[in-house]
């Protein structure tokens, strides 16, 4: 597969410098700077790609080409905002651009409750507590049927099952401090956000309010619903795809189960089922992210690869290990759920030439400050750089590995042979 990274653009502090010399091939990025429902313009997008080539990689993947919320929803502007985003697509594909990985996730991308949980060898990961975020929901966001909601939860068959979340969250509730609840907040909806084009900006002043006002544009809308909006979005950009050749790639919901009340429409088999049969072309595909899928207990991470890399455009490599009691963490890239060694052998039978990035490296740490301590190096939330260097230079070995069982010739880029 060809080796991608996630980068956000110049203001990132890893440099495309450093991206070349640890072996990536191709970036994955977006123009952030435009406000969510405009359009790309060529002069905007051919900036960054000459950038990007100039060091001597390409713009493989653009994540992501914001669905805004009006389009998910279904409101009265969606059919402008539609026009717009064809005429994005359009433009990226006369600038060499083909793959888009967006996704259909109301209000909230991904979600964890900590995100420098500590790890038994000392560096830290994204975890998500489901006691936490049952708490955030009925007693700092406060959301109407909160409470009734949690009390009818339950566990995908094999974990969690003697477990009563209300009751933890109740429990929670009588030694949680104010500014335990701020970390909460900004946590699931502040610092996952705003880096990635969201609704919430880290200098939003007032974030819980204004996520509470998003939330409210969902009402009425349940699964079903969702589901249409998604496909009525789907089979009106199908055209302008056939035309220009450009392939439409959906994260899987993270977590794959509905939260604060809103619908989430591909976190299972059945879901990507419904989704690519629903619009039954070639260019509606799936972004096969193999860490928002084993978060799922109910998702045999492997079978579903089997049964979806002929629809995958682009895959994410990372992996989740599932506590008994449910909550998850991001795994090691050779451990986990999904079983990436197994995951490399199907995408590479499938298409060699297939873009892959790590995601959700975990966090070195040493003393504050120091070389490894990347916690104060200004970092997106699971984007720093020694942590998915360490994850891609486990993938590669995996690569290599698998290309020699598969008789595929494997070459490190800036190496000699």
């Amino acid at each position: 597969m060809e080796r991608t990274w996630r980068w956000f653009g110049k203001k990132d502090r890893i440099t495309l410098a450093m991206l070349k010399q640890i072996g990536v091939e191709g970036i994955v990025t977006a123009l952030h700077d435009v406000p969510n429902g405009e359009i790309w313009t060529r002069e905007k997008i051919r900036e960054l790609r000459e950038y990007i080539e100039s060091y001597g990689m390409r713009w493989s993947v653009v994540e992501s080409l914001p669905v805004c919320e009006s389009i998910k929803y279904g409101g009265k502007d969606r059919d402008q905002l539609i026009e717009n985003y064809k005429v994005s697509l359009k433009n990226l594909s006369l600038e060499g651009i083909h793959t888009i990985c967006y996704n259909f996730m109301p209000v909230l991308d991904w979600a964890r409750t900590d995100l420098m949980h500590d790890n038994p060898n000392g560096a830290t990961n994204l975890y998500f507590s489901y006691a936490e975020f049952a708490y955030f929901d009925i007693y700092v966001l406060k959301r109407e049927g909160a409470r009734e909601e949690w009390a009818k939860f339950k566990f995908p068959e094999g974990v969690g099952q003697d477990r009563n979340v209300l009751a933890e969250a109740d429990e929670l509730a009588k030694r949680m401090t104010p500014e335990d609840d701020h970390k909460l907040v900004e946590n699931i909806i502040v610092k996952t956000q705003g880096f990635v084009s969201g609704n919430i900006k880290e200098d939003d002043e007032h974030p819980l309010e204004l996520f509470k006002q998003l939330l409210d544009l969902y009402k009425g809308i349940d699964k079903k619903q969702l589901r249409e909006n998604m496909k009525y979005f789907l089979e009106a950009i199908m055209p302008t795809c056939d035309e220009y050749g450009m392939n439409m790639c959906v994260h899987p919901d993270d977590p794959p189960f509905a939260v604060l009340g809103l619908p989430r429409i591909v976190n299972s088999s059945e879901d990507i089922e419904w989704f690519l049969n629903a619009v039954p072309n070639k260019h509606n595909g799936l972004t096969f992210c193999a860490g928002s899928l084993s978060a799922g207990a109910q998702n045999d991470v492997v079978e579903m690869a089997r049964a979806f890399a002929p629809r995958t455009h682009f895959v994410h490599l990372r992996s989740c290990h599932i506590f008994p009691n449910g909550d998850f963490t991001e795994a090691s890239h050779l451990g986990g759920r999904a079983n990436l060694i197994e995951l490399a052998r199907i995408f590479e039978k499938e298409n060699p030439q297939l873009p892959m990035r790590v995601d959700h490296g975990m966090t070195f740490t040493d003393e504050p400050g120091g070389v490894l301590d990347e916690s104060s190096h200004g970092h997106n939330a699971g984007y720093t750089l020694l942590g998915r260097m360490f994850a891609l230079g486990q993938v590669q070995g995996i690569l290599a590995t698998v290309d020699s069982e598969l008789g595929i010739a494997y070459k490190q880029p800036g190496f000699y042979d």
